[in-house]
């Protein structure tokens, strides 16, 4: 086990439907660098079920209900994608405050695929540098970011990539800009 991330807690926001790839495997590098992991959700039962591609996937355990969490006891954001999760999250203002949170503290936020939407909610990706799923590009665009076809972009400690095939350099820069923390804009 490396320790880039050794004492960094890490918030993991999710809804019904995350893409379940796109938070196990993030989650997974989290952890073996260091970082202790909490699955977050606004939903209040105790397990939330993830999205295979295709069909329902497995039951997660939800570590911490969004109610009973304060974004101040958190270094970093994983926002998973997925088309239902954050459909759900950007309609949901609680979930909606809390990310919101850790943008203005400056504090690195990781949003892959169908996560961005989210983000769009928190009025704070004008003149960002982003990318996504293909499909949000025009969201992004509207919402005043600068969205880019690129594997992984950074922009000031937001690190955002458009699908599962990404993971691996998404993961990297997660990482990387999780353990420099906080990045003044």
């Amino acid at each position: 086990m490396a320790d880039k991330l050794q004492g960094k807690k890490i918030a993991i926001l999710v809804e019904e439907g995350f893409e379940q790839v796109e938070l196990t495997d993030p989650r997974k590098a989290l952890e073996e660098q260091g970082a202790e992991t909490h699955l977050i959700s606004p939903n209040k039962k105790n397990e939330i079920k993830g999205w295979n591609h295709t069909e329902w996937g497995e039951t997660f355990k939800v570590d911490k209900h969004l109610a009973d969490v304060n974004a101040d006891n958190y270094d970093g954001l994983l926002l998973p994608g997925g088309v239902m999760n954050p459909d759900n999250l950007r309609a949901n203002k609680d979930a909606v405050a809390f990310v919101n949170k850790f943008l203005e503290a400056g504090k690195p936020v990781a949003s892959i695929c169908h996560g961005p939407w989210t983000l769009i909610e928190t009025g704070k990706v004008k003149g960002r540098r982003m990318t996504s799923y293909h499909t949000l590009k025009t969201d992004l665009k509207n919402a005043g970011a600068d969205w880019v076809d690129e594997e992984v972009v950074v922009d000031n400690g937001l690190v955002t990539s458009r699908n599962p095939g990404d993971l691996p350099a998404f993961n990297r820069k997660m990482i990387e800009e999780f353990a420099e923390g906080r990045h003044d804009r």
